[in-house]
């Protein structure tokens, strides 16, 4: 059973809340659809939730089924969002962004899309350098990337997939802090099979979840204002 504890609003109207324990997906999923319907409505206000889900993949639109092997046999879901093949589990931080993107966000005008999906780079990028690490974007591909440039390598350290409904935003943002790294290769994450996955913890640096949170917060800020 999990609890959902909210933090405390910012001046503007958005509301941050995060749940303690594993969140089910189908859960999440029934809560956004439940929560966007009220901001569309305008019963409701804009949230920022911020779960752990117990280990799943998730299909997104352009998901190729010959990506998923799945060994350890974890549950698999129809995300409905964009994008292809995610793992989320403990250790994730997974935030789940519902705004009106009728109205300007920041840096984000109302309707554009792309901006929208820019500005979640932004977040995940900033909340990173929060840690010491320099995320990075990659044209063609999605998330955040680390790269070690000794090395010559790079892995990924955090997703993104949206899905907008009449104008509203649901689903969002994966970051990897301490997850069982291990748990990606039941799939091709993103459909990307060149280059690996990361996380905080794997570059030596042990966040806990509730500091990741914290960082999420402050860097939410810096990009959307509020």
């Amino acid at each position: 059973m999990h609890t959902s504890t909210a933090l405390p609003p910012p001046e503007s109207q958005l509301e941050w809340q995060f749940s303690d324990g594993l969140v089910p997906y189908n859960d999440a999923i029934a809560a956004m659809q439940a929560r966007a319907a009220a901001i569309r409505a305008g019963t409701a206000g804009e949230l920022v939730w911020l779960v752990e889900h117990p280990p799943l993949f998730t299909a997104g639109t352009s998901a190729n089924p010959a990506d998923l092997s799945n060994p350890l046999g974890f549950p698999t879901y129809e995300a409905g969002r964009g994008g292809q093949w995610t793992y989320h589990g403990p250790g994730q931080r997974t935030g789940y962004v519902m705004l009106d993107l009728t109205q300007a966000h920041g840096p984000v005008p109302p309707r554009d899309v792309r901006q929208y999906v820019w500005a979640l780079e932004e977040w995940l990028i900033r909340t990173l350098d929060r840690f010491n690490v320099r995320g990075e974007r990659r044209e063609g591909r999605v998330g955040i990337w680390v790269a070690d440039r000794a090395a010559g390598t790079e892995a990924k350290i955090a997703a993104i997939g949206v899905r907008i409904t009449r104008w509203v935003s649901w689903h969002g943002v994966a970051l990897n802090v301490a997850p069982n790294l291990s748990h990606f290769g039941g799939i091709v994450p993103c459909g990307i099979s060149e280059h690996g996955v990361t996380s905080l913890h794997a570059l030596g640096i042990p966040a806990t979840l509730p500091e990741a949170d914290a960082a999420l917060r402050l860097a939410w800020a810096d990009v959307f204002g509020g």
